[in-house]
């Protein structure tokens, strides 16, 4: 989910992958929804202005588009990402006609993998599209016509899943337990609310905790965190900055989980 504020007032962008998680037999597993991936754009009070759905493709002929999030740029146009489907990153029209794709073959860095959140950075006097491209453990840098630049954070993150940004600072959720924050240099900074049970791990491994993000009870069922900890994260899903710095930031897990980090 984005804010966007533009010379129309402010409205809400929302990526919907399409299915959602349904308890079964002690399990969750995927259902899928009557509508399927999509993004929309919506009023404050819930009026939507835009649907966005799965691009003419070819990628998609046996594929399925699971959008994970977007981002907008000044001249109104959205890039896509599909980070639970085919990993590629889609960019639309203001008014949601398809243009181009990039799926991280453009450059040095190689494909994506699960691409799950996208930024457009504007701390600098050219903006960029920044991906974190999680199961490759790096994010991945273009412009904003989808030319490849750059890609750094192999060596500090094993999850990256959003971003957000204070200042000069860009703060990076990752998955497994922590936020990681980065100068405008994309030079790592320090890690946030690390919980080292689970971020210490072998990357894509939680043999520590059975059942994360969650627990397993005595029967192998699926049961809501025992380890959950005030001050350490478990597994943030979803972030977001105010204009006063302090950071928000959605985990998960059964349950659900909101912290919020007031800047001192």
């Amino acid at each position: 989910m984005a804010l966007q504020v533009d010379g129309d007032g402010e409205h809400l962008w929302i990526a919907d992958p399409g299915s959602k998680n349904m308890k079964s037999n002690g399990s969750y597993e995927p259902v899928k929804g009557e509508g399927g991936g999509q993004v929309v754009k919506m009023t404050l009070d819930g009026q939507l202005i835009l649907r966005i759905t799965q691009p003419d493709h070819d990628v998609y002929a046996n594929g399925t588009f699971a959008p994970t999030s977007m981002a907008t740029l000044d001249s109104g146009d959205v890039w896509v990402a599909d980070g639970y489907g085919e990993s590629y990153i889609h960019r639309y029209t203001a008014d949601g006609e398809y243009l181009s794709s990039i799926n991280g073959e453009e450059g040095d860095a190689g494909r994506f993998a699960c691409p799950h959140g996208v930024w457009i950075d504007r701390r600098k006097s050219e903006p960029e599209l920044y991906v974190a491209d999680r199961t490759n453990h790096r994010i991945q840098v273009y412009d904003t016509s989808g030319g490849f630049l750059r890609t750094f954070g192999a060596e500090v993150l094993t999850s990256p899943s959003n971003f957000a940004v204070d200042g000069d600072q860009m703060i990076v959720g990752e998955l497994r337990a922590r936020l990681a924050v980065f100068d405008i240099d994309d030079t790592f900074v320090c890690y946030i609310g690390e919980n080292e049970s689970i971020a210490r791990v072998e990357r894509n491994s939680a043999e520590d905790v059975p059942g994360w993000p969650n627990n397993l009870d005595a029967s192998g069922n699926v049961i809501r965190s025992r380890i959950i900890e005030p001050g350490k994260f478990n597994s943030p899903h979803g972030l977001a900055a105010d204009s006063d710095g302090n950071l928000y930031s959605g985990e998960w897990l059964v349950g659900g989980r909101y912290t919020k980090l007031v800047k001192q």
